[in-house]
């Protein structure tokens, strides 16, 4: 190889064919003339299923009883298995997709809901107890032959 002058780029005849670019190998093999790149890269878009679209395939992936049907299907539309569950748990949800991006950190909100449900269930199951144990002891005052009523207007057991 010859050396560089005045700290030059050697020119593409000088260079090894490694170090000369697609463009200048394929400039050179058609004796100069260059060729435009055919290829036209396009920039991938995300795609966007309507809820009745993401019903239909969900009624046919559940209906599909036989061997690698669903599977063909899935081959047939273009989808993945995890399309399925996604759509899935946002059918659970009623088909309302949930908002792309970072959760909110810290919604007091949300704080107070999850913590009045959590309160509301356990009442709940004191109450279901509490009903029970009065069931309870209906019946054993009736085996023994207590009446009730007299005991609520004394205030005593006896």
């Amino acid at each position: 190889m010859k050396e560089q002058v005045n700290g030059s780029a050697p020119s593409g005849a000088e260079r090894s064919e490694a170090a000369r670019s697609e463009a200048e190998r394929s400039a050179v093999a058609d004796g100069g003339r260059t060729m435009p790149e055919p290829e036209v890269v396009v920039r991938a878009k995300r795609r966007q299923f309507t809820a009745d679209y993401k019903k239909r395939i969900l009624t046919e992936a559940d209906s599909a009883r036989e061997s690698g049907a669903t599977g063909a299907m899935l081959r047939r539309e273009g989808l993945y298995s995890s399309h399925l569950t996604h759509w899935r748990q946002e059918r659970d949800r009623g088909l309302i997709p949930l908002p792309r991006g970072p959760k909110p950190k810290n919604d007091p909100l949300f704080e107070e809901v999850r913590k009045l449900k959590r309160q509301n269930s356990q009442l709940t199951d004191r109450l279901a107890r509490a009903e029970l144990i009065i069931d309870v002891q209906k019946k054993v005052s009736l085996l023994l032959g207590i009446s009730l009523a007299a005991i609520d207007s004394d205030g005593s057991n006896s």
